[in-house]
Protein backbone atom coordinates (compact mmCIF):
# COMPACT_ATOMS: atom_id res chain seq x y z
CA UNK A 1 0.00 0.00 0.00
CA UNK A 2 1.59 2.98 -0.95
CA UNK A 3 2.17 6.13 1.30
CA UNK A 4 -1.06 8.82 0.28
CA UNK A 5 -3.19 5.59 0.40
CA UNK A 6 -2.40 5.02 4.13
CA UNK A 7 -2.18 8.54 4.95
CA UNK A 8 -4.15 10.78 2.80
CA UNK A 9 -3.12 13.81 3.95
CA UNK A 10 0.51 13.06 4.46
CA UNK A 11 1.11 14.51 0.47
CA UNK A 12 -1.00 17.44 1.37
CA UNK A 13 1.29 18.62 4.80
CA UNK A 14 4.97 17.42 2.66
CA UNK A 15 6.82 21.14 2.18
CA UNK A 16 6.86 22.10 -1.37
CA UNK A 17 9.56 23.26 -3.64
CA UNK A 18 11.07 26.31 -1.72
CA UNK A 19 9.96 29.49 -3.26
CA UNK A 20 12.16 32.44 -3.58
CA UNK A 21 10.75 35.98 -2.83
CA UNK A 22 12.58 38.90 -4.20
CA UNK A 23 12.20 42.38 -2.82
CA UNK A 24 10.24 45.05 -5.34
CA UNK A 25 12.65 47.41 -6.72
CA UNK A 26 10.84 50.61 -6.88
CA UNK A 27 12.97 53.23 -9.00
CA UNK A 28 13.73 56.64 -7.44
CA UNK A 29 13.07 59.69 -9.55
CA UNK A 30 15.69 61.63 -10.58
CA UNK A 31 16.51 64.81 -9.27
CA UNK A 32 17.23 68.10 -11.32
CA UNK A 33 20.54 68.21 -10.47
CA UNK A 34 21.09 64.22 -11.78
CA UNK A 35 18.81 65.13 -14.58
CA UNK A 36 21.04 67.92 -15.25
CA UNK A 37 24.05 66.09 -14.80
CA UNK A 38 22.75 62.85 -17.71
CA UNK A 39 23.02 65.60 -20.12
CA UNK A 40 26.79 65.53 -21.73
CA UNK A 41 26.19 69.40 -23.20
CA UNK A 42 26.11 71.25 -19.86
CA UNK A 43 28.65 68.69 -18.83
CA UNK A 44 31.15 70.02 -21.23
CA UNK A 45 29.53 73.83 -20.48
CA UNK A 46 30.44 73.22 -17.05
CA UNK A 47 34.26 71.89 -17.50
CA UNK A 48 34.97 74.84 -20.15
CA UNK A 49 34.03 77.30 -17.51
CA UNK A 50 35.75 75.97 -14.93
CA UNK A 51 38.91 76.48 -17.48
CA UNK A 52 37.91 79.87 -18.20
CA UNK A 53 37.70 80.85 -14.13
CA UNK A 54 41.29 79.22 -13.91
CA UNK A 55 42.63 81.32 -16.98
CA UNK A 56 40.93 84.29 -15.84
CA UNK A 57 42.58 83.87 -11.94
CA UNK A 58 45.78 82.72 -13.24
CA UNK A 59 46.30 85.84 -15.50
CA UNK A 60 45.09 87.96 -12.97
CA UNK A 61 47.73 86.18 -10.30
CA UNK A 62 49.95 86.88 -12.73
CA UNK A 63 49.47 90.15 -13.72
CA UNK A 64 51.32 90.75 -17.34
CA UNK A 65 49.01 91.14 -20.35
CA UNK A 66 51.88 90.73 -22.54
CA UNK A 67 52.81 87.42 -21.48
CA UNK A 68 49.38 86.11 -20.50
CA UNK A 69 46.11 88.21 -20.92
CA UNK A 70 42.96 87.50 -19.12
CA UNK A 71 40.32 85.56 -20.31
CA UNK A 72 37.84 88.51 -19.63
CA UNK A 73 40.51 90.71 -21.91
CA UNK A 74 40.24 87.76 -24.89
CA UNK A 75 36.92 88.14 -25.00
CA UNK A 76 36.95 91.56 -25.37
CA UNK A 77 39.19 91.58 -28.05
CA UNK A 78 37.33 88.90 -29.59
CA UNK A 79 34.31 90.95 -29.58
CA UNK A 80 36.03 93.72 -31.59
CA UNK A 81 37.19 91.46 -34.06
CA UNK A 82 34.13 89.84 -34.62
CA UNK A 83 32.24 93.71 -34.65
CA UNK A 84 35.02 95.17 -37.12
CA UNK A 85 34.29 92.15 -39.44
CA UNK A 86 38.28 91.56 -39.39
CA UNK A 87 38.15 87.76 -37.56
CA UNK A 88 35.06 86.86 -39.95
CA UNK A 89 36.75 87.82 -42.72
CA UNK A 90 40.09 86.24 -41.98
CA UNK A 91 38.01 82.88 -40.78
CA UNK A 92 36.12 82.75 -44.21
CA UNK A 93 39.30 82.61 -45.82
CA UNK A 94 41.20 80.15 -43.52
CA UNK A 95 37.87 77.54 -44.37
CA UNK A 96 37.60 78.03 -47.41
CA UNK A 97 41.36 77.40 -48.57
CA UNK A 98 40.24 74.27 -45.89
CA UNK A 99 37.26 72.63 -48.00
CA UNK A 100 39.11 72.61 -51.06
CA UNK A 101 42.46 71.21 -49.89
CA UNK A 102 40.05 69.10 -47.68
CA UNK A 103 38.14 67.71 -50.52
CA UNK A 104 41.05 67.11 -52.97
CA UNK A 105 42.60 64.87 -50.22
CA UNK A 106 39.34 62.89 -49.42
CA UNK A 107 39.23 62.67 -53.15
CA UNK A 108 42.54 61.16 -54.03
CA UNK A 109 42.55 58.95 -51.14
CA UNK A 110 39.34 57.17 -52.67
CA UNK A 111 41.03 56.81 -55.67
CA UNK A 112 44.16 55.23 -54.15
CA UNK A 113 42.07 53.28 -51.83
CA UNK A 114 40.08 51.93 -54.54
CA UNK A 115 43.06 50.99 -56.50
CA UNK A 116 44.08 49.14 -53.42
CA UNK A 117 41.28 46.84 -52.45
CA UNK A 118 41.00 46.39 -56.48
CA UNK A 119 44.42 44.64 -56.89
CA UNK A 120 47.67 43.12 -54.56
CA UNK A 121 50.35 45.48 -56.48
CA UNK A 122 47.76 48.29 -55.67
CA UNK A 123 47.31 47.26 -51.90
CA UNK A 124 51.08 46.97 -52.23
CA UNK A 125 51.21 50.75 -53.55
CA UNK A 126 49.31 52.53 -50.87
CA UNK A 127 50.87 50.44 -47.99
CA UNK A 128 54.03 51.54 -49.53
CA UNK A 129 53.03 55.27 -49.86
CA UNK A 130 51.76 55.25 -46.44
CA UNK A 131 54.25 54.27 -44.99
CA UNK A 132 56.66 57.09 -46.56
CA UNK A 133 54.41 59.97 -46.38
CA UNK A 134 52.51 59.61 -43.75
CA UNK A 135 54.86 60.26 -40.99
CA UNK A 136 56.14 63.43 -43.01
CA UNK A 137 54.96 66.28 -41.72
CA UNK A 138 53.13 68.21 -43.81
CA UNK A 139 55.04 71.77 -42.67
CA UNK A 140 58.24 70.20 -43.92
CA UNK A 141 56.74 70.56 -47.33
CA UNK A 142 56.19 74.21 -47.30
CA UNK A 143 59.90 75.36 -49.34
CA UNK A 144 58.70 72.87 -52.48
CA UNK A 145 55.56 73.83 -52.21
CA UNK A 146 57.10 77.71 -52.13
CA UNK A 147 59.11 76.52 -55.48
CA UNK A 148 55.97 74.22 -57.22
CA UNK A 149 53.23 76.34 -56.96
CA UNK A 150 54.79 79.86 -56.00
CA UNK A 151 53.43 82.12 -52.97
CA UNK A 152 49.21 82.12 -52.94
CA UNK A 153 46.01 79.48 -52.21
CA UNK A 154 48.19 76.67 -54.51
CA UNK A 155 50.71 75.82 -51.73
CA UNK A 156 48.31 75.78 -49.00
CA UNK A 157 46.53 73.91 -51.09
CA UNK A 158 49.28 71.10 -51.69
CA UNK A 159 50.27 70.48 -48.12
CA UNK A 160 46.67 70.21 -47.25
CA UNK A 161 46.00 67.32 -49.53
CA UNK A 162 49.13 65.43 -47.99
CA UNK A 163 47.61 66.08 -44.70
CA UNK A 164 44.09 64.55 -45.87
CA UNK A 165 45.34 61.73 -47.93
CA UNK A 166 47.42 59.80 -46.04
CA UNK A 167 45.59 59.08 -42.65
CA UNK A 168 42.12 59.08 -44.75
CA UNK A 169 43.73 56.67 -47.34
CA UNK A 170 45.27 54.29 -44.27
CA UNK A 171 41.92 54.45 -41.90
CA UNK A 172 39.63 53.72 -45.02
CA UNK A 173 41.88 50.80 -46.38
CA UNK A 174 42.47 49.24 -43.04
CA UNK A 175 38.30 49.78 -42.41
CA UNK A 176 38.03 47.73 -45.87
CA UNK A 177 40.66 44.89 -44.47
CA UNK A 178 38.11 44.63 -41.29
CA UNK A 179 35.12 43.77 -42.74
CA UNK A 180 34.25 40.40 -41.88
CA UNK A 181 34.36 37.35 -44.29
CA UNK A 182 30.67 36.09 -43.70
CA UNK A 183 29.62 39.67 -44.73
CA UNK A 184 31.52 39.85 -47.68
CA UNK A 185 30.32 35.97 -48.65
CA UNK A 186 26.48 37.47 -48.13
CA UNK A 187 26.80 40.49 -50.36
CA UNK A 188 28.90 38.29 -53.06
CA UNK A 189 25.75 35.63 -52.66
CA UNK A 190 23.49 38.78 -53.44
CA UNK A 191 25.49 39.30 -56.36
CA UNK A 192 26.71 42.46 -55.90
CA UNK A 193 30.04 43.42 -57.43
CA UNK A 194 32.03 45.94 -58.07
CA UNK A 195 30.88 49.81 -56.98
CA UNK A 196 27.89 48.51 -55.86
CA UNK A 197 29.63 45.34 -53.78
CA UNK A 198 31.43 48.79 -52.16
CA UNK A 199 28.77 50.87 -51.32
CA UNK A 200 26.21 48.52 -49.82
CA UNK A 201 28.89 46.20 -47.60
CA UNK A 202 32.11 47.28 -47.62
CA UNK A 203 31.26 51.44 -47.15
CA UNK A 204 28.44 50.21 -44.26
CA UNK A 205 31.03 47.93 -42.53
CA UNK A 206 34.27 50.16 -42.59
CA UNK A 207 32.41 53.21 -41.81
CA UNK A 208 33.62 53.60 -38.25
CA UNK A 209 37.08 53.46 -39.67
CA UNK A 210 36.60 55.46 -42.37
CA UNK A 211 35.29 58.63 -40.29
CA UNK A 212 37.91 58.34 -37.88
CA UNK A 213 39.98 58.78 -40.76
CA UNK A 214 37.69 61.86 -41.59
CA UNK A 215 38.11 63.21 -38.50
CA UNK A 216 42.11 62.42 -38.00
CA UNK A 217 42.11 64.27 -41.81
CA UNK A 218 40.40 67.15 -40.35
CA UNK A 219 42.64 67.86 -37.67
CA UNK A 220 45.83 67.80 -39.44
CA UNK A 221 44.76 70.21 -42.35
CA UNK A 222 43.55 72.31 -40.12
CA UNK A 223 46.68 72.59 -37.78
CA UNK A 224 48.78 72.65 -40.70
CA UNK A 225 46.60 75.20 -42.78
CA UNK A 226 47.33 77.41 -39.30
CA UNK A 227 50.55 77.38 -39.26
CA UNK A 228 50.82 77.42 -42.96
CA UNK A 229 48.66 80.77 -42.93
CA UNK A 230 52.04 82.28 -40.46
CA UNK A 231 54.83 81.44 -42.91
CA UNK A 232 52.89 82.47 -46.27
CA UNK A 233 51.51 85.35 -44.02
CA UNK A 234 54.81 86.57 -43.55
CA UNK A 235 55.61 86.39 -47.08
CA UNK A 236 52.80 87.77 -49.34
CA UNK A 237 51.30 89.79 -46.37
CA UNK A 238 47.67 88.24 -46.68
CA UNK A 239 46.16 85.29 -45.60
CA UNK A 240 43.43 84.05 -43.15
CA UNK A 241 43.61 83.23 -39.15
CA UNK A 242 47.22 82.29 -39.33
CA UNK A 243 48.08 85.59 -40.59
CA UNK A 244 45.46 87.50 -38.33
CA UNK A 245 47.33 85.94 -35.22
CA UNK A 246 51.17 86.51 -36.60
CA UNK A 247 50.10 90.38 -38.03
CA UNK A 248 48.55 91.40 -34.05
CA UNK A 249 51.79 89.15 -32.66
CA UNK A 250 53.82 91.88 -34.31
CA UNK A 251 52.00 94.88 -32.94
CA UNK A 252 52.12 93.56 -29.05
CA UNK A 253 48.31 93.25 -29.04
CA UNK A 254 48.47 90.12 -27.04
CA UNK A 255 44.82 89.72 -26.09
CA UNK A 256 43.87 89.97 -30.13
CA UNK A 257 46.60 86.70 -30.77
CA UNK A 258 44.39 84.95 -28.08
CA UNK A 259 41.63 86.20 -29.87
CA UNK A 260 42.59 84.17 -32.60
CA UNK A 261 43.57 81.31 -31.32
CA UNK A 262 40.58 80.99 -29.23
CA UNK A 263 38.66 81.74 -32.89
CA UNK A 264 40.37 78.56 -34.06
CA UNK A 265 39.45 76.43 -30.94
CA UNK A 266 35.70 77.55 -31.14
CA UNK A 267 35.87 76.43 -34.92
CA UNK A 268 37.28 73.26 -33.99
CA UNK A 269 35.04 72.58 -31.55
CA UNK A 270 32.14 73.40 -34.01
CA UNK A 271 33.50 71.23 -36.52
CA UNK A 272 33.63 68.41 -33.98
CA UNK A 273 30.61 68.87 -32.51
CA UNK A 274 28.22 69.83 -35.07
CA UNK A 275 29.49 67.98 -38.01
CA UNK A 276 31.03 64.74 -36.80
CA UNK A 277 29.10 64.16 -33.86
CA UNK A 278 25.84 64.59 -36.50
CA UNK A 279 27.30 62.30 -39.03
CA UNK A 280 28.13 59.73 -36.21
CA UNK A 281 24.23 60.08 -34.65
CA UNK A 282 23.13 59.38 -38.31
CA UNK A 283 25.23 56.45 -38.92
CA UNK A 284 27.52 54.59 -36.42
CA UNK A 285 24.86 55.09 -33.53
CA UNK A 286 21.89 54.13 -35.15
CA UNK A 287 23.40 51.17 -36.89
CA UNK A 288 24.67 49.91 -33.69
CA UNK A 289 28.72 50.23 -34.52
CA UNK A 290 31.25 51.80 -32.35
CA UNK A 291 33.47 54.04 -34.11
Amino acid sequence: MSLDARCPASAATLPGPRQEIHPLTVERPLGLGEKLYNIGALRKLLLLAILAALWEGYASHLNNPLLFPTFSATLEALRDGIVSGALPLRAAFTLKVLLVGYSLGILLATVLTAVAIGSRLGNDLLETLTAMFNPLPAIALLPLALLWFGLGNGSLIFVLVHSVLWPVALCTHAGFKSVSPTLRMVGRNYGLSGPRYVAQILIPAAFPCILSGLKNGWAFAWRTLIAAELVFGVSSGSGGLGWFIYENKNQLEIPTVFAGLLTVILIGLAVENLIFRTIEARTVRRWGMHA
